[in-house]
């Protein structure tokens, strides 16, 4: 199975509507918040898409060059739900997502707007205008195997592996604030990956205003910080 099948979907199962990633850029004074049920839609759409336009299989590179956003939740459980191999960047891929003004070395380069309501970038190739024409369930055509790449140098059983071994040192079902950017696979190992293996949620902070922070702790009942 991928990543995504182990390390979220027992999640979904679990609770749906409990939150899985609230996501605050204080430089624009944003606050956006997206359930489990609502970020398996998006996974779902993107994996839709990647496959079903873009071709991609499992062990195929997809090149991730986002930062730690809410948008970059479903690019990432996507890619890895139809088996792509997450890479970063300065390595070639089959697809590319990038934030506006990015570029990269891929067959299709996909612009994410990064907009708080999600709305499309006018790219030319627009992952989220793209997406939304996909459904919201995703049926592999087949098992993508624990040898699969999934993840930098890592295969998916690596991954989920490592997951484990992060997210146990977190606590069961932790509330986890963080300003780790997901810019290494380690990091993102630890800033986003751990947390799902824990059961837990994530409160992301872009742009952190270092006098909010405390406060913010206490209103989102955080147990663990991350920086």
């Amino acid at each position: 199975m991928s990543v995504t099948e182990i390390l979220f979907t027992p999640l979904l199962k679990a609770d749906p509507g409990r939150p899985l990633i609230t996501h605050y850029d204080d430089a624009a004074g944003s606050r956006i918040e997206l359930s489990r049920a609502t970020v398996k839609n998006w996974a779902a759409k993107t994996a839709n898409w990647l496959r079903d336009e873009h071709d991609v299989e499992p062990g195929d590179p997809v090149a991730v060059l986002l930062p730690a956003h809410w948008q970059t939740v479903g690019v990432l459980l996507g890619a890895w739900w139809c088996g792509a191999h997450v890479v970063g960047a300065g390595e070639s891929a089959k697809v590319a997502v990038v934030p506006p003004g990015g570029t990269a070395d891929a067959d299709v380069v996909a612009v994410a707007s990064l907009h708080p309501m999600g709305a499309g970038s006018g790219a030319p190739v627009d992952y989220n205008d793209d997406v939304r024409v996909h459904g919201d369930d995703f049926m592999p055509w087949e098992p993508v195997p624990g040898s699969t790449p999934a993840l930098g140098e890592s295969t998916v059983d690596e991954v989920v592996t490592r997951a484990r071994e992060l997210g146990a040192k977190m606590g069961s079902e932790p509330r986890v604030m963080s300003t780790v950017e997901w810019d290494t696979p380690f990091r993102l190992l630890e800033g986003f990956l751990a947390v799902l293996a824990a059961g837990g949620s994530l409160v992301q902070v872009t742009n952190p205003d270092a006098g909010l922070m405390a406060a913010r702790r206490d209103t989102e009942k955080v147990t663990l910080r991350l920086d």
